[in-house]
């Protein structure tokens, strides 16, 4: 999606809620294209309120944790943004301790704990393999919990 396109989204959020706010940043769940349709599919159907990343990968391009009120535009696998998110929480504890709770909010799978262990163990086994770093389930992850806040 082009930056008209992405205006254009932000135009229209800030229209219908009847504020003038600088545009916030537009990212993607998952690392491939196919994760990221499915992951944003199930924001909008309301099932995905959480997602999870290490807290590595934020220190090595030295970017910011997010924080409560933080906003983003969230595209799909081919870039198309399709939804605006506001963060709620965040949390920061081991990849081990992430509980139930948490995995049921990610929406992802059936909303185990042993499926997001199992998912989330393979996705950031993947991420270590190509920012060169050994994974552990004792590294710290960000737990960030959101609302979706455009498309209402």
């Amino acid at each position: 999606m082009n930056n008209e396109d992405r205006h254009s989204l932000w135009e229209e959020y800030c229209a219908a809620k009847g504020i003038d706010a600088p545009c916030p940043p537009t990212d993607q769940f998952g690392d491939t294209p196919e994760l990221a349709d499915e992951l944003v599919r199930l924001v909008l159907q309301g099932q995905k309120r959480a997602t999870c990343e290490l807290k590595i990968w934020f220190d090595s391009r030295a970017i910011a944790l997010p924080a409560i009120g933080d906003q983003w535009i969230i595209a799909d696998g081919s870039g198309a943004e399709k939804c605006i998110i506001e963060t709620t929480q965040v949390d920061l504890c081991s990849v081990r301790q992430v509980d139930e709770a948490f995995a049921w909010d990610e929406g992802e799978g059936d909303r185990s704990l042993a499926f997001w262990r199992d998912a989330h163990d393979a996705y950031y086994k993947r991420q270590a393999a190509l920012d060169g770093f050994e994974y552990s389930n004792e590294m710290i992850c960000v737990c960030e919990r959101f609302k979706l806040i455009w498309p209402s």
